[in-house]
């Protein structure tokens, strides 16, 4: 292939602006041409291209967010947004294209070359650790090192005053975050929405605690489990502890990428822009097993259900007596 293509989109991440830079350096470095779509399947369906080259991604790789833009497009889940946007690829002569995005945005690459035959390659970005054919995302590292700096700091306020906190993080399906941030900052309790959490334990755990002269607790609770609030309130009438409550929000999404996330970053676009290189003929995601990059069939990768690790789980309950 001579002529590709990249965009972000849905969520941003941190690693996001790398994945980019390599794919643009790879792939000039091999004398390609890279075009730039601006605002995701928005922009591809508008026409909204600019051609890139090794300045263009120039005293990015630091920076968080996506300097493509991105945009969540409904329009692209139907026929006609589809097409639009193989209009556009075919009209620009663009042989390949590389998406860098989360689920929804594979599965609209995926449409896209069963439909009209485009061959697209697909790069993890999405905080949430929540692809289940690879076991890190773009993203996820550095999301879970803002958490872990932010329980440090809630950890100090919360030792001097013996109060517990419940910090809740992002995680609507996946529980990775909150698994990952709560082992790292020794959390008394980790809640995650795939399995379901008792209120009860929780309490007596905290009683134990201050029988043991151990008065703060950290309570660690992904989104899709339920609102911090509630749960505090479930405590407080159970027990009587002060509890305080942080919703640490989009702080997770942006910030400077982390080194794991970076090298992350460009190992997956060097393997993508080497297939399309090599005239790959099928669409296909790149990712992460035991430390090694991986490339499968997008169909394939999309069936993978991501699953939460129990064992660290369970270590992590272990950790908090």
């Amino acid at each position: 292939m001579k002529k590709i293509a990249v965009l972000t989109s849905g969520g941003d991440a941190p690693g996001m602006n790398a994945a980019i830079r390599g794919v643009v350096r790879c792939a000039c470095s091999r004398g390609m041409e890279v075009y730039g779509v601006e605002r995701g399947y928005t922009g591809l369906i508008n026409g909204k291209l600019n051609r890139m080259d090794s300045r263009s991604v120039s005293d990015t790789i630091q920076k968080g967010g996506t300097i493509l833009k991105t945009a969540r497009c409904p329009e692209f889940n139907t026929e006609e947004g589809l097409k639009k946007g193989a209009d556009v690829l075919n009209a620009y002569g663009i042989d390949g294209l590389v998406v860098i995005g989360g689920d929804g945005s594979f599965r609209g690459m995926r449409d896209l070359s069963e439909k009209y035959g485009i061959v697209c390659m697909g790069i993890p970005g999405t905080i949430d650790n929540d692809l289940g054919y690879t076991d890190f995302t773009l993203g996820f590292d550095t999301a879970v090192n803002t958490v872990l700096d932010a329980m440090n700091k809630i950890r100090d306020t919360m030792t001097s005053h013996d109060r517990a906190c419940v910090i809740e993080v992002m995680g609507r399906h996946c529980g990775d975050i909150a698994l990952y941030s709560g082992i790292a900052g020794g959390a008394e309790s980790i809640l995650v929405p795939e399995l379901p959490f008792d209120i009860d334990e929780i309490c007596n755990r905290m009683k134990k605690n201050i029988i043991k002269g151990k008065i703060s607790d950290i309570i660690v609770l992904a989104e899709g489990v339920g609102s911090c609030l509630d749960v505090k309130k479930d405590i407080v009438e159970k027990t009587g502890i002060t509890v305080r409550t942080v919703k640490l929000g989009y702080i997770q999404r942006g910030g400077t990428p982390s080194m794991q996330d970076r090298v992350l970053a460009a190992r997956c676009a060097d393997r993508a822009v080497t297939l399309l290189y090599e005239g790959a003929t099928e669409s296909r995601v790149i990712g992460i097993k035991e430390n090694k990059i991986i490339d499968m069939p997008i169909g394939e990768a999309l069936e993978i259900k991501k699953t939460i690790n129990k064992e660290m789980l369970e270590m992590a309950s272990r950790l908090s007596h």
